[in-house]
């Protein structure tokens, strides 16, 4: 399962505005237009992921994910910080790049991983690709992902 099969518009954010990590998981969660209280508690939920250690895996990436009962399927959501925010990376960069990762807890596991490695291939490669600035709409995200993963 390729990135650009599990993302849509409607799940994509490329001006994120938050400056703080829970924040950021907040606008992120928006994404997924998940109601309350289930927002809420997913939102709890990666906080305290979060508190276990950070998700963020250098390069100005992160990869917030976790398992929930609020969902039924696996969902992800993406967003970009023009500035970045400390998201306590091992290598001090700012995080520009989120990819929001949300599987139910029941089902096959081995989706919930061809999802998670799909999207840190994908991160990988669009945080090294010079393109990725001048995209301006989920459209053309959409797009750039589906050129790096031929």
């Amino acid at each position: 399962m390729k990135l650009s099969e599990t993302i849509t518009p409607k799940r994509i954010n490329l001006d994120l505005t938050a400056t703080a990590r829970d924040d950021v998981l907040k606008e992120l969660v928006g994404l997924l237009h998940i109601k309350s209280p289930a927002r809420k508690a997913l939102l709890q939920t990666l906080q305290a992921r979060e508190e276990i250690g950070s998700t963020a895996v250098g390069g100005g990436i992160a990869i917030p994910h976790c398992r929930s009962l609020v969902v039924s399927e696996v969902l992800v959501a993406v967003g970009r910080s023009v500035r970045g925010v400390n998201f306590r990376a091992s290598d001090r960069k700012r995080v520009k790049l989120f990819f929001l990762i949300v599987a139910p807890p029941a089902g096959d596991p081995g989706d919930y991983l061809i999802v998670l490695g799909s999207v840190a291939q994908a991160a990988r490669l669009l945080a090294k690709d010079k393109r990725l600035k001048a995209v301006t709409t989920a459209r053309q995200f959409i797009g750039l992902v589906k050129e790096i993963e031929k």
